[in-house]
């Protein structure tokens, strides 16, 4: 069978980046341009500056990973893009870019949801066994996903307001840690005791999530400590707050493994990159031996093309192609 070599590209936040993909599983290069320093700087990604930088970056970021791949367009079977969700502006050029190679090299176009990219990015490690349950978590999404099949995503649960990755950089700055709070958080948990006391989480439907209730408790929590004249100690509030987060996203994991024929259990999106997390999903799945789990590389959590590249084969696979009229989609939903 002929082998398939997709080429990727992916800009719905911050991050520049391009890969080549053989078959779903083989990267055959991947370049990333990270904007972090630039935003660290303001606390938070601007999305007008992003945007600016990504046209500065992205044809030398695809010159990089065509070179680097040592590969021919003539080897080349699709052009596969973020199409969303993100920011309108980011997303905007790669999905420019996409449809000019498309165009112009007379390849078809490949939309992909960029939070389907973070769920094939597992496949980098094994096989994906069907039925499985995805975890994805990320800054801007936290959802529970069932998938019976290939490319069939039945979203069980999502938050109710903010997202994980999203609650963990509102703490990180009310303790005045520099941007991204989620990294700095779980590092300095290490060194605490999860000492005080943090109120658990209760939702209508018992898979959806919600953090802005834990957010505000450590505000709470901060103003009480200062009232009463008591020192504060950083790493504690973060173990006692990253291990009240991470109890209630697995509390919802185990809910769905209790109702629903489960083969595999995958963790998806920038948060997967959080060690405390990673230690969970091991010590707790072994009270489920017959369902595997796979932890995708730290690598291939934050934002990738070789994920969407990933994804990309799935969907070309399937026949899922794009006009080159087709659009950036910021609030665009997994189907």
């Amino acid at each position: 069978m002929k082998d398939v070599i997709i080429l990727a590209l992916e800009s719905s936040c911050d991050e520049t980046a391009c890969a080549l993909v053989r078959n779903g599983r083989e990267i055959l290069s991947s370049k990333v341009a990270s904007q972090i320093d630039v935003h660290t700087k303001y606390g938070g990604v601007v999305p007008e500056v992003a945007s600016r930088i990504h046209i500065e970056n992205i044809s030398i970021i695809i010159k990089e990973a065509l070179e680097e791949a040592k590969v021919s367009w003539d080897d080349i079977d699709g052009i596969a893009v973020t199409v969303g969700p993100g920011l309108i502006g980011s997303l905007h050029i790669g999905v420019l870019a996409a449809k000019t190679l498309a165009w112009a090299y007379h390849k078809p176009l490949i939309p992909v949801q960029h939070l389907t990219g973070h769920i094939y990015a597992n496949a980098f490690v094994d096989e994906l066994k069907f039925p499985l349950l995805a975890l994805v978590v990320s800054g801007g999404h936290t959802e529970l996903v069932l998938m019976k099949e290939d490319y069939d995503f039945e979203v069980l649960g999502t938050t109710q307001d903010d997202a994980v990755g999203e609650a963990y950089d509102k703490v990180g700055r009310v303790l005045n840690l520099p941007y991204p709070g989620g990294p700095k958080i779980d590092k300095l948990a290490k060194e605490g005791q999860p000492r005080y006391q943090l109120p658990k989480v209760h939702t209508d439907d018992p898979l959806n999530f919600s953090f802005s209730g834990l957010k505000s408790a450590v505000m709470q929590s901060l103003k009480r400590l200062e009232r009463n004249n008591e020192e504060l100690s950083v790493p504690d509030m973060c173990a006692s707050f990253q291990e009240a987060a991470l109890s209630h996203l697995w509390s919802r994991v185990e809910t769905v493994l209790d109702e629903y024929e489960v083969r595999q259990v995958i963790l998806a999106g920038g948060v997967a990159a959080n060690s405390r997390l990673r230690e969970i999903c091991v010590e707790r799945m072994k009270k489920h031996p017959g369902i595997s789990y796979i932890i995708p590389p730290l690598a291939y959590c934050t934002d990738n093309a070789a994920m969407i590249g990933a994804s990309g084969y799935i969907a070309y696979k399937k026949g899922i192609f794009a006009d080159l009229d087709i659009e950036a989609d910021p609030s665009l939903e997994m189907q």
